[in-house]
């Protein structure tokens, strides 16, 4: 079994209140789990109103699989979230 896993952090300007960025994140989560079938969650800058770390990670029997299913959400985020900038990603895929 295969998991793969993205760290993503991300620039969200224009929010102005966490519950305006919670808002936005919660959106994007949905659209990610109905668009690549991942689980997603933010990990990291909870109290940064202007910035958000996301986890994502999906299960598969191959690494590569698992690689292009990642890179694709972030390619994804990229193209059709303006309201967003991808500033960093990495991406790992662990062999259990």
């Amino acid at each position: 079994m295969i998991v793969g896993t993205c760290q993503i952090e991300l620039d969200l300007p224009g929010i102005t209140s966490l519950k305006q960025k919670r808002s936005c994140l919660k959106g994007l989560i949905a659209q990610l789990h109905r668009q690549f079938h991942v689980a997603a969650a933010e990990v990291d800058l909870h109290d940064v109103w202007q910035s958000s770390a996301l986890g994502v990670a999906t299960v598969s029997t191959s690494a590569v699989h698992a690689g292009q299913v990642l890179e694709n959400v972030v390619r994804w985020i990229e193209d059709n979230r303006p309201d967003m900038d991808v500033v960093d990603y990495h991406v790992e895929c662990l062999h259990l």
